[in-house]
């Protein structure tokens, strides 16, 4: 691997892939929306061409010359918060996937690594359970699905090699989405006492730098048309990892189990396995959840006490 294109790479995962990229001396160009490139480091190994995901044929004049070997894909409108349950974004979504991938083999790339979810076999299981009523965060998941289904099929028809890497629950430093981890943690700083479900569903949760690591060496390693879990190899209930913060940053803090209903899906600690990953690609997490959690904590302060200096 010589080149990368990267979409979304102002984002969470796309930034710190892009990061990990040109660490292991990759060159990257660097695709987001207008404006969107604070995140993108600056370095001579980066080139940043603003797009929209509905008009990537656009750039065919610009990048067609590059010479990318590989297209690593994270750009996907309302992964987060309500639009997670808007169904016709979620399907364009499946949609821009499918024109990436065309835009790709169109360019030259030989390998587009695509970023899925394991909300795609909870929604499976959740969709397909008889009698049962899937919330509305399984709208995501299905996006994600149309998208796997599709690409698969379309790859295999105009020749390029597609690689599927599912992340468990990224989290980490550089993340201000209201997601579970820094709602918990932001209470934590302000000593508030979390409040959650009685955590015996099963989970995983990898760290960021951990996550781009995966995604570097799924695009070097991976085999073709091959699905790629990417998690910490140590799936537990959920409160053993809530406990784990607990210890880590909030040791004084009481966390409360059980207060909240859990209407999801239990996914069975063999549905995390990532030894597949481990096997063709040579990834292994490195972080543990403890100290994932530390420096998100540290991280948080931070931004926190910067805040509190510029009112002063």
């Amino acid at each position: 691997m010589k080149k990368a294109i990267v979409t979304g790479a102002n984002g969470f995962v796309g930034g710190a892939v892009t990061r990990t990229l040109i660490k292991n001396g990759v060159r990257v160009i660097a695709l987001d929306m207008e404006g969107c490139n604070n995140n993108i480091p600056n370095s001579e190994m980066v080139e940043f061409y603003p797009f929209s995901l509905d008009a990537i044929d656009d750039l065919e004049e610009v990048l067609k010359d590059k010479n990318a070997d590989i297209f690593y894909h994270f750009a996907w409108a309302g992964s987060a918060g309500p639009q997670r349950a808007n169904t016709e974004l979620q399907l364009k979504n499946a949609q821009w996937t499918v024109d990436c991938l065309r835009f790709a083999k169109k360019i030259g790339c030989t390998r587009f690594v695509n970023a899925g979810s394991i909300m795609e076999q909870e929604t499976i299981k959740a969709v397909f359970n008889a009698g049962n009523k899937p919330g509305l965060g399984y709208i995501y998941g299905s996006g994600k699905l149309v998208a796997h289904t599709m690409c698969k099929s379309v790859a295999a028809d105009i020749g390029i090699d597609l690689l599927w890497a599912m992340i468990t629950n990224a989290y980490g430093v550089g993340e201000k989405s209201p997601r579970m981890v820094n709602t918990t943690i932001q209470k934590c700083i302000r000593g508030e006492v979390p409040q959650f479900t009685a955590g015996t569903q099963n989970y995983d949760f990898v760290y960021i730098d951990d996550v781009a690591r995966a995604f570097y060496l799924i695009g070097e390693n991976g085999k073709p048309f091959n699905e790629y879990l990417i998690g910490s190899s140590n799936a537990k209930p959920l409160k053993e990892f809530l406990l784990e913060m607990k210890s880590s940053i909030a040791p004084d803090l009481d966390f409360v189990f059980g207060d909240i209903p859990f209407t999801g899906i239990n996914l069975t600690l063999e549905d995390f396995d990532c030894s597949k990953t481990e096997q063709d690609t040579g990834f292994k997490a490195e972080i543990s959840f403890a100290e994932g959690c530390k420096k998100t904590r540290d991280w948080w302060l931070e931004i926190k006490n910067k805040e509190n200096s510029e009112k002063l």
